[in-house]
């Protein structure tokens, strides 16, 4: 059902984009206001960029959402005060904490909008040390940060 919501969200968001972009052609003169004059196949090319924006945003999450190891060793009570600096330094707050897994947002509510409030970085613990789940693009700053604070780094 995630899987589902995101795709939803990023179409909504590639829509409202192409919109945007139409209305400041329009706006600065690029291009006539009239959508059969604007698009070589016309009032036909809406659907059609309508459903290109669909398949991207139907293959999105499956590239921008992932899972990493972040290899540090030791109980989630003694590893908590490093996540939680850590975290805190890459500019997430601790949004909830259960079981020795922690769930984080971003402080910044621009940061968060411009990620569709797709923006939870989840960690918990595994045998291989920390599993931290979240954006692709940020889990490679994230699992070096943590690895880097405890110097036990794989």
């Amino acid at each position: 059902m995630k899987y589902v919501i995101r795709s939803l969200k990023y179409y909504c968001y590639l829509l409202l984009l192409l919109v945007v972009i139409i209305l400041a052609l329009v706006l600065t003169g690029f291009v006539e206001a009239d959508l059969s004059k604007m698009f070589v196949n016309g009032y036909d090319s809406l659907w059609q960029i309508a459903i290109i924006m669909l398949i991207f945003a139907v293959i999105y999450p499956r590239f921008g959402f992932s899972r990493r190891t972040a290899h540090l060793y030791g109980s989630p009570e003694e590893l908590r005060p490093d996540i939680v600096r850590t975290m805190e330094n890459l500019g997430y707050k601790l949004e909830s904490e259960q079981g020795g897994t922690y769930a984080f947002r971003r402080r910044s509510g621009l940061s968060r909008a411009l990620k569709m409030w797709e923006d939870r970085i989840t960690i918990a613990p595994s045998g291989a040390g920390l599993e931290v789940e979240g954006l692709t693009r940020d889990l490679a700053r994230v699992v070096s940060g943590l690895e880097a604070t405890r110097g036990e780094g794989v």
